[in-house]
């Protein structure tokens, strides 16, 4: 494992020390859980493109309108239209 050594306000420093003596941690746990909380949030976690994120999403919902991809815009605006 690599070393960092940071610089940050007093305050974040006093919330960190708060959290890992209500966790039972060290303050070295809680700040390596937080960035790879946000590193793993940027999509950085295993190269996974988005398309792979959401392949399972793809073709789940069906409209029964075989042109919703091209006429879209037409369905939405009738929808709209139709609840006034």
């Amino acid at each position: 494992m690599e070393q960092l050594t940071i610089r940050m306000p007093k305050e974040h420093l006093l919330q960190i020390v708060q959290i890992a003596e209500k966790m039972g941690l060290k303050k070295s746990d809680i700040t390596r859980l937080a960035i790879k909380h946000f590193i793993e949030g940027q999509g950085y976690n295993d190269g996974e493109t988005p398309f792979d994120k959401a392949r399972s999403l793809i073709g789940v919902a069906e409209s029964g309108i075989s042109d919703l991809g091209q006429n879209h815009r037409k369905y939405l605006i009738n929808k709209i239209k139709a609840t006034r």
